[in-house]
């Protein structure tokens, strides 16, 4: 089963893009601008998810990660330390749930994927709060872009990419004098050098610990995002652009 071709549509994309950057709360815009510009790359990411030995897995045993993720009292009650548990403490401290996403995420569309590349497809939407978790990127700003360029840099992901550079320039603009774009190039290497995220399987590393997974994941430390935050946070008392994560 693969997924058919899709039309770019960079008109919808600009419009979806413009009503983002004034509302970086709205995500129901990320999806529109992804849908709009990704074209055939889902397709290929689908292809290459469902070869490795967790695809096969994850569809044929039709894994559903949110049943997991929304299982709070199991996650609270795993090991200090673990990737579930840091998920844990991380969406109560955001005040998030790991659901948050699933209405924003629906968009039309004239050709209705088949059931696998909707069970994929969710996969992946549902992991976003586990990569902030497992990279060390906050929900701020430069965070939230941070994020998105390491997944670019992993796979080809035109509509995410477009996103991503335009959050970078905006957060550079609103608090000129930081290095914005080193910590954004920073991340682009960091996904580079790290393992395939969309290929791990999540729910057997939810009760790893976290200091173990990432150096056998090769996920490194931002170290330029880390100083940044910390030189911010010092100047404006968690104030600003970069200190206020989204709701």
């Amino acid at each position: 089963m693969t997924i058919p071709k899709k039309r770019i549509r960079p008109i919808a994309a600009i419009k979806a893009l413009r009503a983002l950057l004034r509302d970086p709360e709205d995500t129901r815009q990320v999806f529109l601008v992804t849908d709009a510009l990704n074209g055939d790359s889902g397709r290929r990411n689908f292809e290459r998810f469902r070869r490795t030995e967790t695809g096969e897995a994850v569809l044929r045993e039709r894994r559903v990660l949110l049943d997991r993720l929304c299982d709070r009292d199991r996650l609270s009650k795993l090991p200090s330390g673990t990737l579930g548990r840091q998920y844990y403490e991380f969406m109560a401290r955001e005040g998030l749930t790991a659901d948050g996403l699933v209405e924003a995420s629906r968009t039309k569309t004239n050709d209705p994927p088949s059931d696998d590349v909707r069970l994929f497809a969710e996969r992946i939407r549902d992991w976003h709060d586990l990569q902030h978790v497992l990279t060390g990127y906050g929900r701020d700003g430069l965070g939230e872009v941070c994020v998105l360029t390491f997944f670019c840099a992993q796979g080809w992901n035109p509509g995410l990419l477009l996103i991503a550079i335009a959050g970078m320039f905006k957060v550079a603009k609103e608090v000129p004098g930081y290095p914005i774009k080193r910590a954004v190039f920073e991340a682009w290497r960091h996904g580079r050098a790290a393992a395939w995220l969309t290929g791990l399987d999540w729910e057997g590393l939810l009760g790893q610990q976290l200091d173990t997974i990432r150096p056998k994941l090769a996920v490194r430390t931002p170290v330029i995002y880390q100083r940044i935050m910390e030189r911010h946070t010092a100047a404006s008392a968690g104030a600003g652009a970069l200190g206020v994560a989204a709701e």
